[in-house]
């Protein structure tokens, strides 16, 4: 897998030793985007699904002088319509103290190359219709809104109205 420097942010393939900074930078973006507390033992084996399973997809890390500044995810979805697979952008979070430094657009950077090295038909996320900020970032990438809505049955975790 490639990596790649942006603005002295290198990506790279998350590597299991990552896997505790994966952990608790998703329990942060749950709680900072969501108000949600994860189950840990749950998230934590969720995470080590991953590296044991890559057809689940993988991890990307972003760091700025060697340090981990930031994760993303990303799943795949076959298309039949297209022939192709998608990758789902997932799991995106930035350290705090990392953060207006061209982090995600590092990491979407490298993605939407490796995208295009492995004939991926498209690049797909979804974000919380209030998170005005994020959306304008994905757009600023070049990512549009697309006529879909998404809807689920979460038997995991339940969210207040």
């Amino acid at each position: 897998m490639r990596m790649e420097r942006i603005n002295q942010i290198r990506v790279r393939p998350a590597a299991v030793e990552d896997a505790e900074f994966l952990v608790q930078s998703n329990a942060r973006l749950a709680l900072e985007s969501e108000n949600l507390s994860l189950d840990m033992d749950r998230l934590r084996n969720g995470v080590h699904a991953m590296f044991e399973d890559p057809t689940r997809g993988f991890y990307l890390i972003a760091e700025i002088d060697g340090v981990r500044a930031g994760q993303m995810m990303i799943t795949y979805e076959w298309s039949d319509w297209r022939n192709g697979m998608f990758w789902w952008i997932q799991s995106v979070y930035t350290v705090p103290e990392m953060r207006r430094r061209g982090v995600f657009r590092a990491l979407y950077a490298h993605t939407e190359a490796l995208a295009r090295e492995n004939a991926v038909c498209g690049l797909r996320l979804y974000v919380d219709v209030h998170n005005h900020a994020a959306r304008e970032t994905y757009r600023l990438c070049g990512m549009k809104e697309t006529a879909y809505h998404v809807l689920e049955v979460d038997n995991v975790i339940t969210r207040l109205p």
